[in-house]
């Protein structure tokens, strides 16, 4: 490593160390990089049984207000595996559940906790929380954003591809959190990603006016589509999500008929790049928004996926913490 590319690194390290991840806005593109190669070095270390406890005596407080399965479980074995320790807290378990303020809260558990990881309804909750409390606060899903998720997606990108700048990214599916988060990091890394959703379910529009400035500024470009053809012709990547997340159980079934087209099937990836890789955040429902053939063939990389969110979370809390 050069000794130029040790000072940027501890300029980057010394700019992260403290601070909270709420959603990859904050986040410029030598940190999110710095983040992503961390994350692939801590996971070369981990095959061959290298862990050190680096923040032993450490606790990670972890709230959920929505069930979590690989959110919990990554975060949990990422703290132990790092040294420390993680408290799994139900929001109902807790004062804030029944009426404690945000304010309160954050300053007690400052008091008790190295940072918290919460997994929120509201990001304007997780936003106060952050506000009011003086040690890291990691957004592990809200409903605008899912940071961590994005940071495990670039990452198997980069193991697959080799590198993300320049790469060709279809997002298919509603305009959620996770496209939102998904949008903003690969324009951060370079990336040319489109976004193709059914009328009514497009990504948040003030976040496509900042995703679009972010990419004038990398070398990468967005934009929005109604035609799923149209955003998967040439892609490096094919993305998907659940048409109804957490709390949209009621409108499943208008949600059905909406996205009727925009499956992802062996019809629609054979207009990507032979060697396309598909990616999904899981859990997924087989046979709606993607395919069996599709989630179980040759071009899918969920589990490698899935198994990032711990590397990827481990270079956040080392870093953070």
């Amino acid at each position: 490593m050069h000794i130029s590319t040790l000072k940027t690194a501890k300029k980057i390290e010394s700019q992260l160390k403290g601070r909270d991840l709420l959603t990859l806005l904050d986040y410029s593109s030598e940190e999110i990089d710095y983040l992503l190669q961390k994350a692939l070095v801590m996971k070369k270390d981990a095959i061959v049984g290298k862990c050190p406890p680096i923040l032993q005596g450490k606790t990670l407080g972890m709230i959920f207000e929505k069930h979590s399965t690989r959110t919990r479980i990554s975060f949990e074995v990422g703290m132990v595996q790092l040294g420390g320790h993680a408290m799994y807290m139900n929001a109902k378990d807790l004062q804030i559940g029944r009426g404690e303020s945000v304010y309160d809260t954050g300053n007690v558990l400052s008091g008790y906790l190295d940072a918290v990881m919460i997994r929120a309804n509201s990001h304007e909750m997780v936003e106060e929380l952050a506000k009011h409390s003086s040690i890291p606060i990691i957004n592990g899903l809200t409903d605008m954003y899912h940071p961590c998720q994005a940071l495990a997606d670039l990452l198997t990108i980069i193991e697959v591809k080799g590198s993300v700048a320049g790469k060709r990214l279809a997002y298919v599916g509603d305009g959620n959190n996770v496209a939102h988060s998904l949008v903003i990091g690969a324009v951060r890394m370079g990336m040319h990603v489109t976004v193709a959703t059914p009328k009514g379910f497009e990504v948040n529009e003030d976040l496509f006016v900042k995703a679009k400035k972010i990419a004038e500024e990398t070398g990468g470009t967005v934009m929005q589509t109604y035609n799923p053809v149209e955003a998967v012709i040439n892609a490096d990547v094919v993305y998907t999500d659940v048409w109804a997340s957490m709390g949209q159980e009621e409108e499943a079934a208008a949600r059905l008929e909406a996205f009727k087209g925009f499956q992802i099937n062996d019809a629609l990836v054979a207009n990507a790049k032979k060697d396309y890789m598909f990616l999904h955040c899981l859990p997924a429902h087989r046979e709606e928004e993607v395919a069996t053939s599709v989630i179980d063939g040759p071009n899918s990389y969920v589990f490698q996926q899935a198994e990032n969110r711990l590397h990827a979370q481990k270079a956040v809390l080392a870093s953070l913490l």
